[in-house]
């Protein structure tokens, strides 16, 4: 999966800008969609993934990070 490998390869921080600026589209997007101006319905659905994908990375790294540091004691 190209999508995920790409997200694997940022820092944190840049994940979290992501995550941020994905958000605000999906806002927007959603927005459109209510108001029926939006284009391409389906961006909706990538823009979650999208979502999902960076959560997740995070939730994996978060928890490597915590078995590093039980370890360490």
């Amino acid at each position: 999966m190209k999508l995920s490998k790409e997200m694997r390869d940022l820092s944190e921080l840049e994940l979290e800008e992501k995550f941020v600026d994905l958000k605000q589209e999906l806002f927007n997007l959603r927005f459109q969609h209510a108001v029926n101006q939006l284009e391409n319905p389906q961006r909706i659905k990538a823009v979650k993934k999208q979502i999902a994908v960076i959560k997740t990375i995070q939730r994996e790294r978060e928890l490597a990070s915590a078995s590093t540091a039980a370890s360490g004691n």
